[in-house]
Order: C-alpha cells, then sequence, then structure tokens
C-alpha cells in the first residue's frame, strides 16, 4: 500500500481544477436563476459557444 507523504508536496490535477470550477459556475447560475436553467443557459455558463468558435480557427 503507498501512502501519500506528508508535508508540502501538492498534486494538481488542472483538469481536476477546472472541473470544479465549471460545477461552481453552475451552481451559482442555478441559485441566482428563478427556474430551472435552459440548456442554452448551461451552455452560455459553460461557454460552450467560445470553445467550439476556437475550435474552428
Amino acid at each position: 500500500m503507498h501512502v501519500a507523504p506528508v508535508g508540502g508536496t501538492a498534486v494538481q490535477d488542472h483538469v481536476a481544477l477546472a472541473e470544479i470550477e465549471l460545477c461552481g459556475e453552475l451552481i451559482i447560475a442555478a441559485s441566482a436563476a428563478q427556474e430551472r436553467l435552459s440548456l442554452e443557459s448551461i451552455d452560455e455558463v459553460l461557454k460552450v459557444a467560445e470553445e467550439r468558435d476556437s475550435a474552428r480557427r
């Protein structure tokens, strides 16, 4: 069994951190909304259209 060392050796998973940030943005948007978020609203929060546009270039 491998146990993580105690001390200052922090491991950062940048993909996981980005996913956590996106989840946080969705939670904030959902809590501010008066009703359920539409698929378009979710795409806007997640900046899906911006990703599509940059992928086309």
